[in-house]
């Protein structure tokens, strides 16, 4: 990764001259003002604005990007002014910061300090103080049980029994003397102690003299923790240093186009920063808007349809990618209450708009502590260990659609976003409406529930019409795709070629579906599409492969709507979008308009008012106000349901199960608190066991066998056990593993355990490949005159022959950049491709994968080419050790991407960057069943699928 350049500004009154290096800044002030500055080379120069120090922290730019070459500039040291504001050069970015809300840092009273003081210390608490537990082992062995392994009280009686008895004749005991000592010491760690509280509320209005309906007796309990402790915590988790922004910002690429990334990118934050700007007492203070969730989630059908409420909150100043990887960064802040009714009462108006009015004044009522602080500053802490000054504001509000509605006060399909009619979806504001219409008229002209007042109204700077997020999840992926396209395909089918035909397509469709072959990340589909539960993950999964499937049964125009559809798809999933990434949207948007017209043609479809689709049009504007939106969407809530709401229930006796599940959230977060600051103070470098070995050789003298000596050196490489983050485990999975480490674009690595051994001769026998022998001659020539710009031609006959042996694996690891995937922190991944003779004690398995040819390699996928690995291998030759690989090679049949599926076509014949994924060419002609591991071998002409994931989309 090339330096960030910093840019120096002249810092005499009244002149706006910017300066690449110290020697122009120098040349300029002797002449123009007499008297020289001194600039430190190594920090961001400050513009205009007093005591102003922009944020250190900035977005990592992924390797292999940046054009050396981008720094020079060919007016030498000519000064230019900045548009507007304060400025840093960010490589291929220039980042403009806000003017005043600069995150300046403070002492704990809020008066501002020197920018470059150290940070008070994190706590007076010594390294050896564990409270409040005895030690080390004992606080990993209640985190392990309680957090990770989450078992019951009655096995960890048991197991703590068991331990006892080893230890009886050492005269000694296990950390915990049973279940009940260990909850007693994770309820006593002091951190992450934010408490939970409860209010009730109840119908207040007049009730009928005799017939009351229960839900007006109903009392209803709220439970929740303070949302301003709870985002303390978060800003004060040093897990979140150089992961979180300190002020609104905009980026601009080379080419002038702004660039949307992380929250703090988008306009929102910006003019939010604007208003609150306007008090000069906020000046130097940090914006951070409150990000919001909820979402009601079923725990168990069988036994009565229990079901919760939870709510979540985390902030918009850490990074996407840490939101996305939570990380702690979204939290369970509370319960709501869902009101009951009997069947005769559901349809009530004044219960329907009770339950709406609950659920605004639960929300209004939980964020009251925040209200404060929403136009003049808090200080509170920060992950760089630093006090600021801290002003807070209602963020986005993650919702589906069900929720929207209730949060927004429209009517049942009716758009939350905008005043476009239901029968007509197409675009004033709710508030002004109400003022004007009566109830009637603004139920049936403009869907707007009259009498219901949003929870933002008790708020500054907030509307809810604005805040409601993009929701990809329930949007497109389940909405759009998998509602309206994939079922007017199946209609199209049965309009067109009746009952008895249409059952063969689509089991063709599905037999094309089951044949694709395996690749990381890949949901199976062995009975096709076929089945009556989906899920957002089937949804996602059907995606990746369903266009190549229905091409051949269905006409060009149906074809062109699915690829239009999925390139709007991807696009909007992108980590990060540009200008001209939002004209790509645009134009998806259109041509998806414009091809699906055919439903409409052939009678499959009366109307294209559907909320969802008309909800695609809403998504450039988002994406402005709030940057990349893949890290607002509901997948988020919905996957945090598991961790806060169904494995505390299943770990509850169901018997008033929410005060167990309160309990054992607030006993997670201690443990997960408890981490943090023992991680600060260095006490949880290595493992325990390699922790103890050190002890005993300190004090004791030990000596080590070399086996010992080899596991410790494993164990502090690994370091600690990571409770809260996916595994970074050696194992051989078929999904793409979440990895954290710093960036790189692509690395590529043997599996760490071999397969077998074999001589050349025996492997060309076993690869039907004679001339490997002279293959492995030909590429340790090339190897061994690699750095000869006039080597040799390569003979043959004088060359010395390899007798080695060679070393085979069944597969690599490839550890790649992907943001915009499921990544660790840092946006890395990794998958494992695959050359083995049998895949899990079945048939052979053989990825494809891409492998990068270099810039000056004529390929339409900038320099990639696409093959199939038959075998890896390493061996040694000299003193030089060769991790190696045998490709079949696929070839272009066009230069360009298939016009109808957007997705690039190749057929077979006779330095790896990561696995690739190639669907069939079906045609029009059914197919027979064929095992995924067959596919590669039954067809002549292949896509490249670009949809295999996101980062396939963006480099393919």
């Amino acid at each position: 990764m090339a330096p960030a350049v910093t840019r120096l500004v002249c810092r005499f009154p009244n002149c706006n001259r910017v300066f690449k290096n110290k020697s122009g800044l120098t040349q300029h002030t002797h002449v123009k003002h007499g008297t020289p500055q001194i600039q430190n080379l190594n920090r961001t120069a400050p513009l205009a604005g007093p005591g102003f120090i922009p944020p250190r922290s900035r977005s990592p730019t992924p390797a292999g990007v940046i054009d050396d070459n981008i720094y020079d500039d060919p007016a030498g040291d000519q000064g230019f002014v900045p548009e507007e504001g304060t400025w840093a050069d960010m490589g291929r970015l220039l980042r403009t910061f806000h003017p005043h809300l600069t995150g300046l840092k403070c002492d704990a009273n809020g008066a501002f300090i020197d920018q470059d003081a150290p940070p008070p210390p994190h706590t007076d608490a010594p390294p050896t103080n564990w409270t409040p537990y005895d030690n080390r082992v004992e606080f990993e062995t209640a985190e392990f049980l309680f957090t990770r392994n989450q078992m019951s009280a009655r096995q960890i009686d048991t197991l703590l029994d068991l331990w006892a008895a080893t230890l009886i004749k050492h005269n000694d005991a296990p950390p915990f003397a049973n279940h009940r000592d260990m909850y007693a010491t994770i309820d006593a760690t002091p951190l992450g102690d934010t408490p939970w509280k409860s209010f009730t509320l109840c119908y207040n209005r007049a009730k009928p003299e005799q017939d009351v309906p229960p839900w007006m007796d109903g009392q209803y309990d709220v439970w929740y923790r303070d949302p301003l402790e709870m985002t303390r915590g978060i800003l004060a988790n040093c897990d979140f240093d150089g992961g979180i922004e300190y002020s609104p910002y905009r980026d601009y690429t080379t080419e002038d186009k702004q660039y949307w990334k992380n929250f703090m990118s988008g306009d929102w934050a910006w003019n939010q920063a604007d208003v609150i700007a306007q008090n000069e007492e906020n000046h130097g203070s940090t914006f951070v808007p409150l990000i919001i969730g909820s979402d009601k989630t079923v725990v168990s059908v069988a036994t009565g349809q229990t079901e919760y409420h939870p709510l979540y909150l985390s902030i918009g100043n850490i990074y996407n990618s840490v939101r996305r990887a939570h990380r702690n960064g979204v939290v369970l802040i509370g319960f709501l209450a869902i009101p009951k009714s009997t069947k005769e009462h559901n349809d009530d108006i004044k219960y329907r708009n009770f339950r709406r009015q609950l659920f605004q004044r639960s929300l209004a009522k939980i964020f009251e502590s925040v209200k404060p602080f929403m136009e003049n500053f808090d200080v509170t802490r920060f992950p760089d260990g630093h006090y600021r000054r801290t002003v807070y504001s209602l963020g986005p509000y993650i919702a589906d659609y069900p929720e929207q509605i209730l949060l927004s006060g429209v009517v049942q399909n009716w758009c939350p976003r905008c005043l476009g009619n239901r029968k007509d979806l197409d675009g004033s504001h709710t508030e002004l409406l109400v003022e004007q219409l009566t109830y009637k008229q603004a139920w049936e002209q403009y869907g707007i529930i009259a009498d219901l007042v949003p929870f933002t109204n008790d708020f500054p700077r907030a509307d809810i019409h604005e805040l409601l997020s993009p929701d990809i999840l329930h949007q497109i992926i389940k909405g759009t795709f998998k509602d309206h396209l994939v079922d007017w395909v199946g209609e199209y089918l049965l309009v067109t070629h009746g009952t008895c035909h249409v059952a063969e397509i689509m089991d063709d469709i599905d037999r094309r579906i089951a044949a694709v072959a395996p690749f990381a990340g890949l949901r199976r589909f062995p009975d096709g599409r076929g089945f009556r539960q989906w899920t957002g993950d089937d949804s996602k999964a059907l995606m990746k492969v369903y266009l190549a499937a229905i091409e051949g049964h269905v006409p060009q125009d149906v074809v062109r709507t699915f690829s239009a559809f999925l390139e709007f798809c991807y696009i909007v999933r992108r980590e990060a979008l540009t200008e001209d990434d939002l004209v790509k949207l645009q134009d998806a948007l259109d041509r998806f308009h414009q091809y699906r017209e055919i439903f409409k043609t052939t009678g499959v479809v009366s109307t294209f008012s559907l909320l969802r689709q008309h909800s695609l049009c809403h998504y450039i504007v988002l994406i402005r106000l709030f940057g990349a939106p893949n890290s607002l969407c509901s997948s988020i809530t919905e996957s945090k349901h598991i961790k806060a709401v169904k494995e505390p229930w299943r770990r509850s006796s169901r018997f008033n199960a929410l005060g167990q599940m309160l309990l054992t959230n607030q006993r997670i977060n201690k443990l997960a608190a408890a981490r943090v600051d023992f991680e600060a103070r260095g006490m949880l470098r290595g493992s325990c066991l390699s922790n103890a070995l050190g002890e005993l050789r300190r004090y004791d003298d030990l000596e080590l066998d070399d086996d010992t000596e080899a596991n410790m050196a494993q164990e502090g490489h690994h370091g600690r056990l990571r409770i809260h983050e996916p595994q970074n485990q050696s194992i051989e999975v078929d999904a793409g593993e979440i990895i954290d480490g710093p960036t790189v674009e692509s690395h590529v690595e043997l599996a760490l355990t071999p397969r077998c051994a074999r001589n050349v001769h025996a492997l060309s026998l076993e690869l039907d490949l004679p001339r490997l022998p002279f293959m492995i001659q030909e590429f340790i020539h090339d190897q061994h005159y690699s750095d000869d710009p006039n080597p040799p031609e390569f003979d043959p006959a004088t060359v010395q022959v390899f007798l080695g042996k060679l070393t085979l694996f069944n597969s690599a690891a490839a550890s790649f950049h992907a943001p915009s995937d499921l990544s660790g922190t840092g946006g890395m991944r990794r998958e494992h491709i695959r050359a083995t003779p049998s895949w899990r004690t079945g048939e052979p398995r053989h990825d494809c994968i891409f492998i990068n040819m270099g810039v000056d390699f004529d390929s339409p996928m900038n320099g990639l080419a696409v093959a199939r690995v038959l075998c890896f291998f390493s061996f040694n030759y000299r003193t030089s050790y060769y991790p190696c690989a045998i490709v079949h090679w696929y070839s272009y049949v066009h230069e360009e991407r298939d016009p109808d599926t957007g997705i690039r076509l190749n057929y077979s014949h006779h330095c790896i960057f990561r696995a690739a994924h190639l669907i069939p060419v079906y045609g029009p002609d059914f197919i027979p069943k064929i095992s995924p591991h067959d596919s590669y071998d039954m067809f002549n002409s292949y896509y490249v699928n670009r949809y295999a994931d996101h980062h396939a989309f963006e480099i393919a």
